[in-house]
């Protein structure tokens, strides 16, 4: 049977290498290669074409959903699963709509993530329990609030307000109105139940959200 191809890009050292002395101790799996940030990634999948990708979306410079766009683009057939200590629905879809197969976090047991890889080798999509469940509780409320509440959009504005862009540079970045902008802020921190950009960035620094 043939191997499926891995390519393991996580800025964590020990996690790359445990992850592929799991991977490699299966028959099913051989890891080809493995890298520490995301322009590592995008060169290597276009190089060696694995079957999957499993990327870390926290990465810096390049983070694991900027190389997700570029990954797609230069190796198409690799599928992508994306990984994260964090299971907030905003990421997922974003992720999913940038290309990718599948999301796990970095709570997923090993056959989570054995399920995954076979999965998404054969071209269908894999999302964990764990996100599954938040998907699901949030199906029976409205809005609802907090950072699982947040759409893709809103957490690209909360990047570029906590790396201090104001609202016109913002809207310039992004090539949307002032007003579209101004329209974000509100429904931002309404959502956060925050006053005004200051507490928003106390916000993310202390709850640890990722963007």
């Amino acid at each position: 049977m043939e191997k499926i191809t891995i390519l393991i890009a996580d800025d964590h050292k020990l996690i790359r290498e445990t992850w592929s002395f799991i991977l490699n101790s299966d028959p099913r799996f051989q890891v080809i290669a493995q890298c520490s940030n995301g322009e590592e990634a995008i060169s290597l999948a276009q190089q060696m074409r694995p079957k999957v990708v499993l990327l870390d979306i926290n990465m810096t410079p390049v983070s694991g959903i900027e190389a997700t766009e570029q990954i797609r683009k230069y190796s198409p057939a690799s599928k992508i699963i994306g990984v994260s200590m964090h299971s907030q629905p905003a990421y997922v879809k974003k992720l999913l709509k940038l290309g990718a197969h599948g999301y796990v976090t970095k709570n997923s047991p090993q056959q989570e993530m054995f399920e995954a890889i076979v999965e998404v080798s054969k071209g269908n999509r894999f999302i964990c329990s764990e996100v599954k469940t938040i998907l699901s509780e949030q199906a029976f409320e409205d809005e609802g609030s907090g950072a699982n509440a947040l759409s893709a959009r809103e957490l690209e504005i909360i990047k570029l307000i906590k790396n201090g862009l104001s609202s016109k540079e913002i809207s310039t970045e992004l090539n949307i109105s002032l007003k579209t902008v101004e329209v974000h802020r509100h429904n931002i921190l309404k959502k956060l139940n925050l006053k005004n950009s200051a507490a928003l960035v106390n916000y993310i620094n202390e709850s640890g959200l990722v963007i």
